[in-house]
């Protein structure tokens, strides 16, 4: 059997999706965004199963990037792949951003995840994940970062791929550090009794 895999994964300044039917890809579409990936992400995917001429119905699984990285995009993908993996009655696989590069990263090399202010995520073998000035990281290991969204989007669908059969809990965001958001300054309005 060849499984149908739809992935996709928003936790960086992109969109991005795939459609797999066993280790065929029949569909890989990157686009870049700041923002506005809640917008565009389901029309996107409608569009990558139109063109291979299939339906949510031809799905076997949902794959997802979890993260690290943007904790709004993060949201995005994982709360969506839960939804259509509940409305289908599918399983949604949840792959980490060191998982989908560690599938192509060179040996001796450390995945590395982009993050802002010229910090990088990184997870050492054994060790928990990090977040680590990227100058810091590269004096560990010469550092494997994704050149290319598309590779990853696919990359997490053959993960899924792999797990789907064994897959029992939904996905879940994987963040490494606290939001960086804080709680609104704004006085809440006087609520007036009637």
């Amino acid at each position: 059997m060849n499984p149908l895999i739809l992935a996709f994964d928003t936790s960086g300044p992109f969109c991005a999706a795939a459609l797999l039917r066993g280790g065929d890809v029949l569909d890989a579409r990157v686009e870049e965004m700041k923002r506005g990936q809640a917008e565009r992400l389901m029309s996107l995917l409608e569009e990558i199963l139109a063109t291979a001429g299939v339906t949510w119905r031809d799905l076997d699984a949902i794959g997802v990037g979890i993260g690290p990285g943007n904790f709004t995009g993060i949201r995005i993908s994982v709360s969506a792949a839960r939804g259509l993996a509940l409305g289908l009655g599918i399983p949604a696989v949840g792959v980490t951003g060191f998982e989908s590069l560690g599938l192509s990263a060179p040996d001796g090399t450390l995945p590395a995840i982009p993050a802002p202010r010229d910090h990088v995520y990184i997870r050492r073998s054994a060790e928990a994940p990090e977040l680590v000035p990227a100058n810091d990281a590269k004096e560990i290991a010469p550092l494997y970062l994704p050149e290319d969204e598309a590779k990853t989007v696919i990359a997490i669908a053959r993960i899924a791929a792999e797990r789907y059969r064994i897959t029992v809990t939904p996905p879940a965001p994987f963040y490494i550090r606290p939001a960086d958001a804080a709680p609104s300054r704004d006085v809440p309005p006087v609520l007036l009794d009637e």
